[in-house]
């Protein structure tokens, strides 16, 4: 810790000498003046811990001297002594904060040495407990930093708080850019960014705050700087972080108190909250991008998967297509025989429309099934959807030499669900199925209503999922079949999963593999 910068004024040369040498002695760095002009001066110039003032002097009187000390130096202790010691002055010392009274002529030499102790230790005691006070409410300020994650009402949020509590009217918050300039981020009361930029490229530059009062000492041409800006008192802190590179002002006017050492490290430590604050918002705001990113992809994922399935059936759905075509045809070159009664023509076009119409409902399905954008709920008829989609297929299981069989346990309720979703699911399963009995054979699908929801499994009599292998068939592009792209069970479990219901391979139900899906009525 430093030794303790003393300065003693008093008009009398032999008793400035006797206070040099007795606290010279105590191990005190001591300095003397016995013009109280000079004094002030002095104070003006440099740094103290404590002004030993005479108060009587002639022209200028010790209290005057305490005056202009208390203003210019806010953070040193004040002891005064006196010959002529009253209860009047006392009472005025008390007064004007001043940290202790001796009495001269000095009885002994330690008696002066114990009260500049005592006053030393009670100005410290006054700082620790104004800076405990100035403390406390930075709890809630952490709090409210903390919370908010938005980068622009965080900034606010800042500049409010360096406001409020170091009571200033002039705060900014600036940014240091690539090619060395300060980007003005938020500010209160004055533009401080032109006539600052020197200093803030200081502070920057040397990872140390600054604390500069107008009427205070230190650099002639900075306190000139101040007052030029009619500003009587400015502290800047840098906040250096890998990703995080700024200075924050805080300035008083003129006619505002000058800055304590206090407020410095009050200002310190609320720059540290906003620093982790600020890294929180970033941290936050790049999380936030990356969720952005990955729902982004889980579209694409889903909607590719979904081209892909729907590649992989073109076969069935040109047939599905084309027979109602070949008939909406042949009625209407049946109907336009003129030989034809007219009752016999009006049956001929009344197969047309049939025909149209079971047309337009494939067609319409087929498009809700490729529309990526389909994802509102709906009541679906699981067992409606899954004959359909039987229907639909139904020449690709023919070549395949694949034979179907459909159970229906029971009543099936309708359940809420994206249809085209579901309906992808559900593709999905009988084209694994498929795939897995190259040679042909037999899938079993059975639906039965259990309690709030709805059971179908898929069974095929392919050779079924190597034990080892079963753990992994969830995860995106992991298959057991060559080619296969190992999305189709990734994204028929995330769509089963997010309408709240299971997906899962039940183990020993061989020959092949068997799937059971469990899908909520309340979606």
């Amino acid at each position: 810790m430093e030794t303790p910068q003393i300065f003693v004024v008093d008009d009398e040369p032999g008793i400035a000498l006797l206070c040099h040498r007795l606290l010279t002695r105590a191990g005190y760095r001591v300095e003397t003046q016995t013009d109280p002009r000079e004094a002030i001066n002095h104070l003006k110039e440099n740094k103290i811990d404590l002004l030993l003032v005479d108060i009587r002097m002639p022209e200028v009187d010790g209290f005057e001297v305490i005056q202009h000390a208390q203003r210019l130096q806010p953070d040193a202790a004040m002891l005064i002594m006196t010959g002529h010691g009253t209860v009047e002055t006392a009472i005025r010392a008390l007064r004007q904060g001043v940290d202790g009274l001796v009495l001269k002529p000095f009885s002994r030499g330690d008696e002066l040495v114990d009260a500049v102790k005592l006053a030393l230790a009670d100005s410290q005691q006054k700082r620790d407990a104004a800076r405990t006070h100035a403390l406390r409410p930075l709890f809630s300020v952490t709090e409210s930093l903390l919370s908010e994650t938005r980068r622009e009402p965080l900034l606010d949020l800042i500049i409010s708080a360096i406001c409020g509590h170091l009571q200033c009217s002039n705060a900014a918050c600036h940014q240091r850019m690539e090619d060395g300039g300060f980007s003005q981020l938020a500010f209160r009361g004055k533009d401080l960014s032109k006539p600052f930029f020197d200093l803030m490229t200081r502070v920057d530059a040397s990872a140390a705050p600054l604390l500069i009062n107008a009427g205070g000492p230190g650099d002639p041409s900075l306190r000139k700087t101040l007052s030029d800006l009619g500003l009587g008192a400015v502290i800047l802190v840098p906040i250096l972080r890998p990703n995080l590179r700024m200075v924050l002002c805080a300035a008083r006017d003129a006619k505002e108190p000058p800055f304590r050492e206090a407020d410095l490290e009050l200002f310190q430590i609320l720059t540290r909250q906003a620093a982790v604050a600020l890294e929180n918002s970033r941290l936050y705001a790049e999380q936030l991008e990356y969720v952005r990113k990955v729902e982004e992809s889980q579209k694409a994922l889903l909607q590719a998967e979904k081209m892909a399935a729907a590649g992989r059936m073109s076969a069935s759905i040109a047939h599905e297509v084309n027979n109602p075509l070949q008939a909406v045809q042949n009625c209407l070159h049946l109907a336009g025989r003129e030989d034809l009664p007219q009752e016999k023509r009006d049956e001929y076009f009344s197969l047309a429309r049939t025909e149209l119409e079971r047309l337009i409902v494939t067609v319409r399905r087929m498009l809700d099934f490729y529309r990526p954008g389909a994802t509102s709920q709906e009541d679906v008829n699981l067992a409606e959807m899954l004959q359909y989609i039987l229907n639909l297929m139904s020449k690709q299981f023919s070549e395949s030499n694949i034979k179907v069989i459909i159970d229906f346990l029971g009543t099936i309720p309708t359940i809420k669900a994206v249809g085209s979703q579901v309906q992808q699911v559900f593709i999905n399963l009988i084209l694994n199925a498929m795939d897995a009995m190259p040679e042909g054979g037999i899938l079993n699908i059975a639906i039965r209503p259990r309690k709030n929801g709805v059971e179908i499994t898929f069974q095929d009599q392919g050779k079924g999922i190597p034990v080892e292998e079963q753990a992994n068939i969830f995860e995106p592009f992991f298959s057991t079949k060559d080619g296969g792209t190992g999305l189709g069970l990734t994204v028929s479990y995330n769509i089963v999963t997010a309408h709240g219901g299971t997906l899962e391979l039940l183990p020993e139900r061989g020959p092949g593999a068997c799937f059971r899906i469990f899908l909520p009525t309340g979606g």
